[in-house]
């Protein structure tokens, strides 16, 4: 089993980061991703249908012999909590590997927390930082257009609209001296370079996909699940949507081409 591959899921395209920096730790896994295109954005949706794909999702990586799954979502994540429990295989999702290393980063005892509206509106990544230290405090902010301006390639921190729009939403969580900033979403980090511009050097960003493929790589490590085989482990993508622009907007995230190693896949057909 320690051969098979490692499944990511995300809404659409923000576990990419995910997908990367997993590459990165852990480059003789097999990866399987699957991005829901068809039905982003998750983060206004209900807990219930939130839940429902989430489910869909998870058990299409199940029905591809995965030995564990990633929720590289931060809406799934934060609402989809119990989807753990379901799953015959090692699960995480982002928030709590992710609220950890913001605990351990700041030095000030106040943390900044941004993300869609539903993970915000959930309290996860709060409730999971005061949990592990009840002495911090953390400021929220739902930044929903963040999605949006990185899936249509908006992601230059010179580019006026970025900066904008960083400013707009980021100017509260400034002014409250926050000194660690959580990118509760995985397309935050494509545009960390324009919010670490706002905010300043003394701020650190804890970047969601980073932290979740180095507890991912431990998790694998305690299960005896690691890929030894020495080779370099393979990708595969599925997307719900168009193929076409996934490979358009992935190239943004991976820093290189995907080309026939993408399929399309219905769900609502797919034999799960």
């Amino acid at each position: 089993m320690s051969e098979n591959a490692v499944g990511i899921f995300d809404s659409g395209l923000g576990g990419l980061t995910a997908v990367k920096e997993l590459i990165k730790v852990l480059p003789c896994e097999n990866i399987i991703y699957f991005g829901d295109t068809a039905r982003v954005p998750y983060g206004n949706r209900s807990k219930n249908t939130i839940t429902k794909y989430a489910r869909q999702d998870a058990y299409f990586l199940l029905s591809r012999g995965v030995k564990m799954i990633i929720a590289a979502c931060g809406t799934v994540s934060s609402v989809a909590v119990g989807l753990k429990d379901e799953l015959p295989v090692p699960f995480t999702g982002v928030v709590n590997p992710t609220a950890a290393a913001a605990v351990r980063a700041t030095r000030n005892g106040r943390i900044g927390v941004i993300g869609t509206s539903a993970t915000v509106n959930s309290n996860s990544y709060k409730n999971e930082i005061l949990r592990l230290n009840a002495d911090l405090t953390v400021f929220q902010q739902d930044c929903p257009l963040f999605v949006s301006l990185v899936e249509n390639s908006f992601i230059s921190p010179e580019d006026d609209i970025v900066r904008l729009v960083v400013e707009r939403y980021l100017q509260r969580l400034k002014e409250q001296n926050i000194d660690t900033l959580i990118l509760g979403c995985t397309h935050f980090p494509i545009i960390a370079q324009a919010i670490s511009n706002y905010l300043g050097s003394g701020v650190t960003l804890i970047d969601s996909g980073k932290e979740t493929a180095l507890y991912a790589a431990s998790l694998l490590s305690e299960q005896k699940l690691l890929n030894t085989s020495g080779q370099a482990g393979s990708c595969r993508y599925y997307v719900s949507d168009t193929v076409e622009d996934f490979r358009r907007v992935a190239e943004i995230f991976l820093g290189k081409t995907v080309g026939d190693e993408v399929s399309h896949i219905n769900l609502e057909h797919a034999n799960l």
